[in-house]
C-alpha cells in the first residue's frame, strides 16, 4: 500500500538568484498535520507553505507537488549524498507510488483529501541554485522523473503515515512523465495530450498553440 511518507513545508529564504525575493523550496518535514484546500492565485495548497513566486507556481492547478522517496534514493545515489524528504521542493514525499507514472487526471485519496494528477514539474533556476549540483536542469530534465502536481478537490487534513489511494485512472493513458517527455525533449509527443481535460491550463494553452493547424 502506498504511503504518505512525510508532508513538508517552506523555511523560507532568499533565492540568491533574484532581487529581494524569498523561495520556499527549502521544505522539511512538519509533524501533525496539516492542511489542504484549494489555493488562491499563485499559492499553496498546503497551509503554511510558501510559494516565492507564483506567477509560475502554486494555484489551484500546482496547488501540491509530490515526490516519490524511490526516486529521491536514485538521485542520492547518483549524486553521492543523502536527500532529505522536501530536498526537492516537493510537499508530499511518497513511498509505494509511482508518481511520475501516475496518470493525468488520476485521483489520490489520503484519509478525507481529494487529490487529482494534473501536470509535471518542469526544473527552474531556483531549484538549479538549491541543488547546486553541475548542470541539473540538464540532468533532471534527460532523467524524466518529474514528480507530480495536483488540485485539491476535496480539501482536508492530511498527516505523515496515512494511506494512499489511487481511486481513480483515466483511460487515456497520458502520464505525468510522458506529459513531461512532450513539453522537453520529445516535442512529437505533443499531439498525445490534445483532449486531456485534466491538465493544468497553461499546459493546455501551450499543447492548442504546437498543435494548431497539425491535427486538422
Amino acid at each position: 500500500m502506498a504511503t504518505l511518507l512525510s508532508v513538508n513545508l517552506a523555511h523560507p529564504r532568499d533565492d540568491r538568484g533574484r532581487t529581494v525575493r524569498l523561495t520556499g523550496i527549502d521544505k522539511r518535514p512538519v509533524t501533525g498535520p496539516a492542511r489542504l484546500d484549494v489555493p488562491g492565485d499563485g499559492g499553496s495548497g498546503v497551509g503554511g507553505d510558501l510559494i516565492g513566486d507564483g506567477s509560475v507556481h502554486g494555484g489551484g492547478d500546482q496547488a501540491v507537488y509530490a515526490y516519490a522517496r524511490e526516486d529521491l534514493d536514485a538521485w542520492s545515489a547518483e549524486l553521492g549524498r543523502p536527500l532529505a524528504n522536501g530536498q526537492f521542493g516537493e510537499n508530499l514525499t511518497t513511498l509505494g507510488l509511482d508518481v511520475t507514472g501516475a496518470l493525468i487526471g488520476e485521483h489520490w485519496r489520503i484519509g478525507g483529501v481529494l487529490l487529482e494528477v494534473t501536470a509535471p514539474r518542469i526544473p527552474c533556476t531556483t531549484f538549479a541554485r538549491w541543488m547546486d549540483e553541475p548542470r541539473w536542469i540538464k540532468r533532471f530534465t534527460e532523467r524524466a522523473v518529474s514528480g507530480a502536481y495536483l488540485r485539491v478537490l476535496e480539501p482536508g487534513p492530511v498527516e505523515a503515515g496515512s494511506a494512499i489511494e489511487v481511486v481513480h485512472r483515466p483511460g487515456h493513458g497520458v502520464t505525468t512523465g510522458l506529459t513531461f517527455r512532450a513539453l522537453t525533449t520529445e516535442p512529437d509527443l505533443i499531439h498525445r495530450l490534445v483532449g486531456v481535460d485534466a491538465l493544468a491550463a497553461d499546459i493546455r494553452e501551450k499543447v492548442a498553440r504546437r498543435t494548431a493547424g497539425v491535427l486538422s
